[in-house]
């Protein structure tokens, strides 16, 4: 029985942080940090604020978990980049996972650009130091590639910032890309044409006798 009524506590928790954090994403996207109230939080989610407090010690807390959930949908997509996979289809996978997670995701897309935006007030030198981390590990498998000859030589950090631009844009700009492309939404279709001409793009600059799409 007290394992039972374990299981139904470790159920429940996980379904009501699963729940404010959906809905602190969505508040946080539209209204940023200063302008999110936890009370808000409370009453979109129909949980008391007491019941907030229980999962999470401040409204801090709850956007440094929206923002570590982001980051670790980021390194998922990096980690296509392999230094033992053939460049061209790695930098295929990665590309095509960034512009899915960003699709899928596009609330938590608009919030991390917004708290860019903003002067990165609320990013957290821990999550700074990784992503900073993982860029440098990255960076060191295409610098691999560039000296085993399977990659013409390039800046690789500001290649990965192109990528991200380009990876980023279909949600964070979502308005600018539907005007570009005339559609009232950006499609999954277009998600596909979009990965097609930037790996194409790329792959034709920078990756010898590449081959197509």
């Amino acid at each position: 029985m007290a394992r039972t009524a374990e299981k139904l506590d470790e159920k429940i928790r996980a379904r009501n942080i699963r729940l404010i954090l959906d809905v602190a994403t969505d508040v946080f996207s539209r209204k940023g940090f200063d302008g999110t109230r936890i009370a808000e939080i409370a009453e979109l989610a129909e949980l008391p604020k007491a019941n907030i407090y229980y999962y999470f010690s401040s409204k801090a807390e709850i956007y440094s978990a929206i923002i570590a959930n982001l980051i670790a949908g980021w390194d998922d997509a990096l980690s296509k980049l392999r230094v033992d996979q053939d460049p061209a289809q790695a930098l295929r996978d990665y590309v095509k996972a960034k512009l899915l997670y960003a699709r899928q995701n596009p609330r938590e897309s608009r919030l991390f650009a917004s708290e860019i935006i903003q002067g990165a007030r609320f990013l957290s030198k821990k999550d700074r130091a990784h992503m900073r981390a993982a860029t440098d590990r990255y960076v060191a498998v295409l610098e691999q590639w560039m000296q085993e000859g399977r990659m013409r030589k390039i800046d690789a950090r500001h290649f990965f910032i192109m990528l991200w631009g380009a990876t980023q844009f279909y949600s964070d700009f979502e308005p600018l890309a539907c005007d570009a492309l005339h559609r009232q939404n950006i499609t999954e279709h277009d998600h596909a044409m979009a990965a097609e001409t930037i790996v194409n793009s790329i792959t034709g600059g920078i990756i010898p006798s590449s081959g197509s799409w």
